[in-house]
């Protein structure tokens, strides 16, 4: 198992919108790496990718994840291969089933049966990809006479899971696994089920990657920021379960009849956001992040908080030093890759 650690761009609703550029340019010079784009309402991940990839040539990019239920495999292909043709930047993709608030209602597209979904979606544009004319015929996925002016065989295809049909999908079909706002436990268990699944198809188990938002020492602001973001996925499907397990299930049952994501911010314990965070000192953030890695994860995605660190400039740079410093391994990984 790998031992790496990337960055996630975390497009806070607190901070200004370009602040995206210059998170990607802290990562960059963080020696980070890697860097995950992103979509909520600010900006099209697409057209973000584009100018990070200007802003911070080199940086290996990972769009998404991009929602199956609104673009299609031609969409999501030609995304990746403009990416990379007008950067020169790598690209990676990620896909994920999204939510019924924005896949039904912001874009009036039908969210049911997202798994299988999931799966056409990547079979088919793993062919499109890879420079062949499209013939692909499924269930709720059709593709036909489109090629790609500009293959890109190599693209590494992520999927975020959560629910265990998703998860299967991920395991059998996916390159890397991607997890968001879990506990360390949650991600043993999903690396363990990971492992089977993949087996069982004959195939080498994907990467696991687990975004984890991070914060230094977080003051009212940053607790205030990270809370706000949180109160966005307390009634999700999936999420509200899990933060119900964990013992929030009262949090949970307010966001679902209907409180205002304003006063659930007010209202998050700072224990909800010990929980699927990194955050305090910079000794107990790197003992979390290693609590991940423990775990099982290939990948620990940092989500930096910027409401009392703009641009995360010290949060991203003090957990490259510290890992660099004390867990090698990472950094071989890294240089490795590049």
């Amino acid at each position: 198992m790998s031992r790496r650690v990337e960055g996630v761009l975390p497009l806070w609703l607190d901070r200004p919108d370009e602040e995206a550029l210059d998170i990607a340019l802290e990562v960059e010079q963080a020696g980070l790496g890697t860097l995950w784009i992103g979509e909520m309402a600010t900006f099209d991940a697409v057209a973000l990718a584009t100018a990070i990839g200007h802003r911070a040539p080199g940086l290996r990019l990972k769009i998404g994840p991009l929602a199956v239920g609104v673009r299609s495999p031609v969409s999501i292909a030609l995304a990746a291969s403009s990416v990379a043709a007008l950067t020169g930047s790598e690209v990676g993709l990620a896909l994920g089933a999204s939510s019924p608030v924005i896949v039904s209602g912001w874009h009036d597209r039908d969210w049911a049966h997202s798994a299988l979904r999931m799966r056409e979606t990547v079979d088919c544009l793993r062919e499109i990809l890879a420079g062949e004319p499209s013939n692909y015929d499924g269930r709720h996925v059709r593709a036909h006479g489109f090629r790609l002016r500009h293959p890109q065989p190599e693209t590494r295809i992520a999927v975020a899971a959560f629910g265990p049909a998703m998860t299967r999908v991920a395991a059998r079909h996916a390159d890397e696994v991607v997890l968001n706002l879990v506990p360390p436990e949650r991600v043993g268990a999903v690396r363990a089920t990971v492992d089977i699944e993949a087996a069982a198809a004959g195939r080498t188990a994907p990467d696991l990657a687990v975004w984890v938002p991070v914060a230094l020492e977080p003051g009212d602001e940053a607790r205030e920021q990270l809370g706000a973001q949180l109160a966005a996925y307390l009634g999700a499907p999936g999420y509200g379960e899990m933060f119900s397990a964990l013992g929030f299930s009262e949090l949970v049952g307010r966001a679902r009849q209907g409180a205002r994501r304003s006063e659930l911010a007010r209202s998050m314990p700072f224990e909800l956001l010990e929980q699927i965070g990194a955050v305090g000192t910079i000794e107990d953030v790197v003992a979390r992040i290693s609590a991940y890695h423990d775990a099982g994860a290939d990948v620990v995605g940092v989500v930096p908080s910027t409401a009392e660190d703009p641009g995360g400039r010290r949060v991203l740079r003090a957990v490259s030093e510290a890992f660099e410093q004390q867990l090698p391994a990472i950094s071989s990984s890294q240089e490795l890759a590049s």
